[in-house]
């Protein structure tokens, strides 16, 4: 038996083990620990070429990813999403959760307040929070005020939605962050991510089902982008007394 078959075969025995898949460097680990005799080198060439040589067995649902064929998620048919359960929790009740997430652990900003609803009263949408960052009287370097805001999504079926609502808020605001379940498939979250990084939004991760513990956590940190100042002036008219008081 080549080295290669033995590799395909011990990669197809640990990943059937693995519903939720596994990182290449680990998935490279166990094969060193079960295949001693084996070269590294040899063990990462078959790896690369692993999906090609057992499609049936092995796929990658997102980059860097190795799962087992009977563990691919299917999309659920129309009929099917379209009769699915509401969420057992409201997108609101993580507004005022996430408002101080900005704020006391990434800092990004030194006001935050949930907004939501038609606050700015157009059709591209208001943000589910918004927030100023200034400088402090205790700063050396004085810099601009900025502007943060976030959208955020309980259902992992509306991400597509979620990310063209986050692209939008990019018209006012100097930094935008799209925060979605953790429990959204793997695909999507490294698509999701590798999007966030191509436009510049923030990517947050977070544990839908439970309100009181969120579990907030940073995927992408928001790239600084300019905001138009007529839409930046314009929607902040809508929050001024809330933001700036």
């Amino acid at each position: 038996m080549s080295a290669k078959v033995r590799i395909a075969e011990k990669a197809v025995e640990i990943l059937v083990k693995e519903p939720d898949g596994l990182r290449h460097s680990v998935l490279l680990q166990n094969l060193k620990n079960a295949l001693p005799g084996i070269p590294i080198n040899t063990l990462r060439g078959s790896l690369v070429g692993l999906v090609d040589f057992r499609p049936l067995e092995v796929y990658r649902p997102a980059k860097g990813l190795f799962q087992h064929v009977r563990f691919r998620e299917e999309e659920p048919p129309v009929a099917t999403r379209a009769r699915a359960a509401p969420a057992p929790v409201r997108e609101e009740e993580f507004y005022a959760s996430f408002a101080e997430y900005l704020t006391e652990d990434l800092e990004e900003c030194t006001k935050c307040i949930p907004l939501g609803g038609c606050a700015f009263q157009n059709k591209w949408g208001t943000p589910d929070v918004i927030g100023i960052r200034k400088a402090r009287e205790s700063d050396i370097v004085k810099f601009a005020t900025e502007i943060v805001v976030a959208e955020i999504k309980i259902d992992p079926r509306s991400l597509i939605t979620a990310f063209g609502q986050a692209c939008s808020y990019r018209l006012f605001s100097h930094r935008c962050y799209l925060v979605i379940p953790k429990s959204s498939q793997a695909e999507d979250l490294a698509r999701l991510e590798s999007l966030c990084l191509a436009v510049g939004l923030g990517l947050v991760l977070f544990d839908s089902s439970n309100a009181s513990s969120p579990s907030f956590s940073i995927r992408v940190r928001a790239a600084r982008t300019e905001p138009d100042p007529f839409y930046l002036n314009r929607n902040l008219k809508c929050v001024e007394e809330r933001l700036f008081d």
